[in-house]
């Protein structure tokens, strides 16, 4: 098991189901890893959107 794997792995334990980014060269492992999750990713066009949309969809889940 890579690092990757064992971020992913630990996201899924604390219940990390949807994940917003840039994918890129920088993050192939990450990705790769999630190929094998079952956390959703939603690819982004700008890291700023991505913040947003992960700030917005924590605050829906609170109320």
């Amino acid at each position: 098991m890579n690092t990757a794997a064992l971020l992913i792995r630990c996201l899924e334990n604390e219940g990390v189901r949807v994940i917003f980014g840039l994918p890129g060269e920088e993050t192939l492992a990450i990705t790769d890893a999630l190929l094998d999750s079952r956390i959703r990713v939603i690819e982004t066009r700008h890291e700023q959107g991505a913040a947003f949309m992960a700030d917005v969809g924590g605050e829906l889940r609170k109320s």
